[in-house]
């Protein structure tokens, strides 16, 4: 649980920063100049129109991405222990504060600054983890912070880009700690009565659980 709360903690001060860090340099972080010529309430709900869209789409080829590409089970397995035993709570809000915090840092502060194209090399190069899935997992949030960019700048307003980045990462950080792709899913063992543990990624029956369980539950 303290892991949880420090990241949603580090989030929230790198938001304060780079909303303090914009406020300095002149600029609001939640608007932009839109190249659609798009204002006020229109600008807005385009936005969140546009957001909500590409979170579905992200968030169905997501899973289809774990399905058929090695490399996106492999970070599915490193990136579980991080979340595994967050509470529901603790998982909305790592969602909600690395979305908002996130989207001020790339899109509200640095395109502006950088542009669309640097903005969203930087935000792929952050989300480097060690593993086979490191560069695989770059290019993708790099893509994915290309078009919440893009969405930004077309509709000159951040709101899509955070409501699209906090439910993708709600609902993927849900799917993160509640599916073990070694095993059964964590909702699974729980109405087995607890009778699997994980062990090197891989779910398990206890030894008293072996004992008693039948046959056809030996193994997930």
């Amino acid at each position: 649980m303290v892991e949880p709360v420090l990241r949603t903690f580090t989030y929230a001060v790198l938001a304060l920063l780079a909303a303090s860090g914009a406020a300095m340099l002149g600029y609001d972080p939640l608007t932009t100049r839109s190249a659609l010529g798009l204002s006020g309430v229109f600008a807005l709900a385009t936005s969140l129109v546009m957001g909500a869209l590409f979170a579905g789409a992200t968030i169905v080829t997501t899973r289809v991405m774990l399905r058929t590409q090695p490399w996106a089970r492999a970070l599915h397995a490193d990136l579980r222990p991080a979340v595994r035993h967050a509470s529901g709570r603790g998982i909305v809000g790592m969602a909600l504060a690395s979305g908002i915090a996130e989207e001020l840092v790339f899109r509200g502060l640095l395109v502006p600054m950088v542009g669309i194209v640097v903005s969203s090399v930087a935000f792929g190069l952050l989300h480097q983890v060690r593993g086979q899935a490191r560069w695989a997992w770059a290019v993708w949030a790099g893509i994915t912070g290309l078009f919440l960019a893009s969405i930004f700048v077309l509709t000159g307003s951040i709101a899509g880009p955070i409501a699209a980045h906090v439910a993708i990462n709600l609902v993927n950080l849900r799917h993160l700690r509640d599916t073990d792709l070694g095993g059964a899913p964590e909702s699974a063992r729980a109405r087995l009565g607890g009778v699997f543990t994980a062990r090197g990624g891989t779910a398990r029956p206890t030894a008293s659980a072996r004992a008693h369980a039948s046959p056809s539950v030996r193994r997930v």
